[in-house]
């Protein structure tokens, strides 16, 4: 189950870009809370603990326990927006979420087991064809990542979405039958540099007429 993270937030009297402007000039992001059958709430994070938060990674993918001004929410960041050039977060929107209510997100591949692929061991490479996966589930079940082995592909092999081990109801958008990784041959260039390496020996061995 995903862990909940803690923010501590207050309340925004004023909307509008002169009232951004203000809030961030007091070291704040602001940020709005919408969704689940209430009107949209406006509160301000602290910009450097929403920056840090942003940076660490899984942000889209965090379920959230809002605090503001002592009131809990549960949540989870939707978009955010960044400073174009000084790169810190200049807006947040959380989507307010209930229990058994899902939501969609995308998950990140990792691939492992390359060092046990023949494929790979043979010149092969491996090929990722979806970096990320789009899941609807419960919040309270949002994987980090989903782990595919290539170990034991051949040149030629591929894991399809069906291989992947889905969390308690959740459900990909993407046909079980997509690719997720291949194992592709060795670059034509790369193949005959092998097969000159191979030749070398041989051509040195021979006995000079």
């Amino acid at each position: 189950m995903t862990a909940v993270k803690q923010i501590e937030a207050s309340a925004r009297a004023q909307v509008g870009k002169g009232a951004a402007r203000a809030v961030r000039r007091q070291g704040l992001t602001p940020a709005v809370i919408y969704g689940g059958g209430a009107a949209p709430e406006a509160i301000a994070l602290d910009a450097n603990k929403t920056r840090l938060m942003i940076y660490g990674g899984h942000f889209l993918t965090t379920l959230f326990e809002i605090s503001v001004d002592g009131k809990k929410q549960r949540v989870i960041p939707r978009d955010y927006q960044l400073d174009p050039v000084k790169d810190f977060p200049i807006h947040v929107d959380f989507l307010r979420v209930a229990a058994g209510q899902t939501v969609t997100v995308e998950i990140p591949v990792h691939v492992v087991g390359q060092d046990a692929s023949p494929g790979v061991k043979n010149g092969g490479a491996v090929q990722i064809v979806e970096h990320a996966l789009e899941i609807t589930v419960e919040p309270e079940f949002i994987p980090e990542f989903f782990e595919v082995s290539v170990a034991g592909l051949e040149i030629g092999d591929a894991l399809e979405a069906s291989a992947i081990k889905l969390p308690k109801g959740a459900k990909l958008t993407v046909g079980s039958d997509a690719t997720i990784v291949t194992i592709v041959p060795p670059m034509a260039e790369e193949a005959e540099e092998a097969t000159a390496e191979a030749a070398a020996p041989a051509a040195e061995a021979k006995p000079k007429a």
